[in-house]
């Protein structure tokens, strides 16, 4: 068994996540309304998502990776539509105090299990792992060396999404109500953009 299958694991999990998009956005976003432990709650719903699709990757499920990406236009346009609906909502809501945001947030478990969704909406993501996983020589692993893998995927995800968040939070209480309202404003506009992208590329229009 190689056992450089986990560090290469945690190298690409990191390096997947690092990318900027909707997803970086919305944990972002919830960091500053929430606070740390509920934006990282919400990293760990996308790392366990890096982790599925790595999974399907590593393993070679190609039935299930065929059916997800069969279906892509269909998810893409759930996806797009959720983030038309969010970004609309962060724009029309302004923020409200630290103490109302606090009790009215949503569980942890609520918050991992509904950004875990919207990052799953993107199917080609594990077509992302398969090249790389190929182009690694980590291909046609055994089961142990896949989860290995996999195991490092999701630790180098969730490293990013401990850092991501954990610099957000220590800028959270220096951000001034004016500056979180335009901050929110730009975070939703962003979120309304990354939407109509989705649902017109998966039209065919662009």
């Amino acid at each position: 068994m190689d056992l450089s299958f986990f560090p290469r694991g945690v190298l690409i999990g990191f390096t997947v996540a690092v990318g900027v998009g909707p997803i970086s956005l919305l944990t972002i976003r919830r960091t500053l309304d929430h606070g740390w432990v509920y934006g990282f709650a919400s990293g760990l719903g996308v790392a366990a998502a890096d982790a599925t699709y790595g999974a399907l990757a590593a393993f070679g499920l190609t039935a299930v990776t065929a059916l997800l990406v069969g279906a892509r236009t269909i998810l893409a346009l759930v996806g797009g539509t959720f983030l038309l609906w969010l970004g609309a909502r962060t724009i029309l809501a302004p923020p409200a105090d630290l103490a109302a945001t606090v009790r009215e947030r949503p569980g942890l478990a609520g918050a991992a299990a509904s950004i875990y969704g919207l990052t799953m909406t993107n199917p080609t993501t594990v077509l992302s792992f398969a090249a790389i996983f190929a182009g690694l020589g980590l291909a046609g692993s055994s089961a142990l060396e896949a989860v290995l893998l996999v195991a490092g995927v999701f630790l180098g995800s969730t490293l990013w999404w401990l850092v991501l968040t954990s610099v957000t939070a220590a800028f959270r209480a220096r951000v001034t109500p004016r500056a979180l309202r335009w901050l929110t404003r730009l975070s939703g506009a962003a979120l309304l953009g990354f939407g109509i992208v989705a649902i017109a590329v998966a039209l065919g229009l662009a």
